[in-house]
C-alpha cells in the first residue's frame, strides 16, 4: 500500500491570526481541545459516543495533561467520535 507524502511544514505550529474577536479564539481552542481528547479516547479503545461519558472524557484529559473540559467540550468530543464512525 502506498503512503501519500505529507508535507512536514504543515505540522509546525503557526501563530493564530491577530484581530479576530475573542469568541473566535475561544471556539478555536475548544475545537482543538476536543480533537485532542477524541484522538486520545480513540487510542484507548473508545469508538462510540455512548462509551464516552463526561467522567471518562475528564479522566482521559487528566491522564493526557489537558485541563478538565467543560460540558460543551465533552459534547463536542462525543460528536467528533460519532462523526468519525
Amino acid at each position: 500500500m502506498a503512503v501519500a507524502a505529507f508535507p512536514m511544514e504543515s505540522l509546525v505550529k503557526q501563530p493564530l491570526p491577530a484581530g479576530k474577536p475573542r469568541d473566535w479564539y475561544v471556539s478555536h481552542n475548544r475545537r482543538l481541545k476536543a480533537m485532542r481528547l477524541a484522538i486520545a479516547l480513540l487510542d484507548t479503545g473508545v469508538h462510540r459516543p455512548e462509551q464516552a461519558p463526561d467522567g471518562k472524557i475528564r479522566s482521559t484529559a487528566a491522564l493526557a495533561g489537558i485541563h478538565p473540559p467543560s460540558d460543551t467540550t465533552c459534547r463536542m468530543v462525543r460528536f467528533l467520535i460519532h462523526y468519525g464512525r
